[in-house]
């Protein structure tokens, strides 16, 4: 069954577009990478003070994460994830969520 891998990132206001933007415009590295099957970059509902947004990364195995965690691919893609004009979007780091898939429907 697939494995679905999340982020929540809590954005603090008035950086919305320029969040939207940097995702927009990253190196993802995830085409090529085995058992990748699709990548949302989810709006949510405001918060106390932030707005809320998740990346959701379906994997056909929770084996093929784990495997692109400890990849180049994963290090490239994450390069710039500590960089100043991120940490200043941010109330605090992104919250991981990971889910495997026991029922789906199409």
């Amino acid at each position: 069954m697939t494995f679905i891998a999340m982020n929540r990132f809590r954005v603090k206001p008035g950086f919305e577009d320029g969040f939207e933007r940097m995702w927009a415009a990253r190196e993802s590295h995830l085409a090529s990478v085995p058992g990748f099957r699709e990548f949302r970059l989810l709006k949510g509902p405001e918060g106390d003070g932030h707005q809320l947004y998740s990346s959701h990364v379906i994997w056909e195995s929770r084996a093929a994460f784990e495997a692109w965690t400890k990849s180049d691919a994963f290090r490239a893609a994450h390069r710039d994830a500590g960089n100043r004009s991120t940490q200043d979007a941010l109330m605090g780091p992104p919250e991981f969520e990971g889910f495997e898939t026991v029922l789906e429907e199409s």
